[in-house]
């Protein structure tokens, strides 16, 4: 629901910045810092909410206090979606109101961690886009799509271990590979990719055996984080018949460290998804019944170690939005929950690669390079068919619109280190 905290003319009294800021006072993303606790951003500054509570500049209940006291979210969030609008109230309150210097700390201070404790990772398949490419390139025979995608939303159940925050180097892992003319063998992966897809917190949850209805399914999810969803293209293609990904996605996972809320997002929802007059009708239970999608723009950066080592600026390989999915978050979770399986909070829901209708929205190196036959050139001189020691890859995202302002997510970045030799 849009409100006061979404007024285009508020102003803090904490020096937001100049530019496309990603966190003015209508944003108010939440993370976790490792000294500090749970952190609000503001502008390049961050409100500690320990330092807040402690002096009384924030009062609330003792459970909500309790919660906000606590090295996670998790507390907090399974409170539900009023108590997250009324301390976004408060704390948007504070900010526009007298200011308080104490409550503030610099973000370059911070060592942020996962802003939860992820007890479960399920990772869908819903962009339309991505898997007709995919279909092409695997299928090129057949149809593109299976009988049930656009029916019901695909997905899998991730690692919740492996998920980590942006900036965590990731090890360029080993697995089985089946070369083309010879038996498997064990070994570093040669075909290593990123996926550009979002990730849904799950708030307040469900108890098993009950479902979450398309109704209220927006009400459970706490807010929305980039997410990485890091590949090895060769394990996945020898191991994924018949149950799909295993090994293939589950060493590393990464996301960005501040969780943008749904009612920050408010602005910037919007009906759909869009269906194409021939595709089937969706069933009751998976009907929208409320502005679901999200209209969130991304783009992908891949710098390689001797261009940052030359001062050469990233190249910029997709630019895509989250509406180019299929199905939405409220979807996804309406499925999961179909069955009775319990949602808690802290849960992530991963969207899947999400790839438009052009070349250059292309979640994913397997589609931009076409299964690496089409080589991407860098201004270094080499090529990229898939990712190489020492590459860095960012993802960024960020909304805006001329009814609204501009709000952004920060970054999920790492970079590629060579194999472990142990294996």
């Amino acid at each position: 629901m849009i409100d006061h905290t979404h007024n285009v003319h508020a102003k803090s009294w904490v020096e937001e910045g100049s530019g496309r800021i990603d966190f003015p006072v209508q944003n108010l993303p939440w993370g976790v810092c490792a000294t500090h606790g749970i952190v609000v951003a503001i502008g390049d500054k961050a409100v500690v909410l320990r330092t807040a509570l402690q002096k009384e500049i924030l009062q609330f209940s003792n459970e909500i206090t309790n919660a906000l006291m606590q090295n996670s979210l998790n507390d907090f969030m399974s409170l539900g979606s009023e108590v997250w609008t009324s301390v976004r109230h408060a704390i948007f309150d504070l900010l526009t109101g007298d200011p308080v210097l104490e409550i503030l700390c610099e973000q370059t201070e911070l060592k942020l961690i996962l802003p939860a404790t992820i007890g479960d990772y399920t990772d869908f398949y819903a962009a339309r886009n991505h898997a007709t490419n995919v279909g092409k390139m695997f299928r090129p025979d057949g149809d593109p799509l299976m009988p049930n995608y656009l029916h019901l939303p695909v997905g899998y159940h991730g690692r919740a271990s492996s998920v980590v925050i942006s900036g965590t180097e990731i090890t360029r892992p080993h697995g089985q590979l089946k070369p083309d003319d010879s038996d498997p063998i064990f070994a570093p992966c040669k075909l290593l990719d990123y996926e550009l897809e979002f990730g849904a917190f799950i708030g307040s949850g469900n108890t098993i055996g009950q479902r979450i209805t398309m109704d209220d399914a927006m009400e459970h999810i706490f807010g929305i984080v980039i997410l990485n969803d890091w590949s090895a293209r060769d394990v996945q293609k020898w191991e994924y018949q018949p149950l799909g990904p295993f090994n293939a996605k589950n060493f590393a996972s990464t996301i960005s460290p501040w969780i943008v809320t749904i009612d920050a997002l408010a602005p910037f929802r919007k009906d759909g998804p869009a269906r194409l007059d021939s595709d089937p009708p969706v069933l009751e239970y998976l009907q929208p019944v409320t502005e679901d999608v999200l209209d969130v723009r991304c783009c992908v950066s891949l710098s390689s170690f001797s261009m940052r080592n030359d001062d050469v600026g990233a190249m910029q390989l997709t630019k895509s939005s989250l509406s180019n999915l299929t199905w939405s978050f409220a979807q996804m979770l309406a499925h999961h929950t179909s069955t009775g399986c319990p949602m808690n909070s802290g849960d992530l829901i991963g969207s899947g690669t999400i790839s438009g209708e052009t070349k250059d929205s292309r979640g994913c190196l397997l589609e931009l390079t076409w299964r690496g036959t089409e080589p991407i050139d860098l201004p270094d001189g080499t090529q990229r068919r898939f990712l190489q020691d020492g590459d860095e890859l960012t993802i960024k995202a960020w909304c805006e619109s001329e009814d609204a302002v501009r709000i952004g997510f920060g970054k999920c970045a790492g970079v590629i280190l060579k194999a472990n030799p142990e294996g």
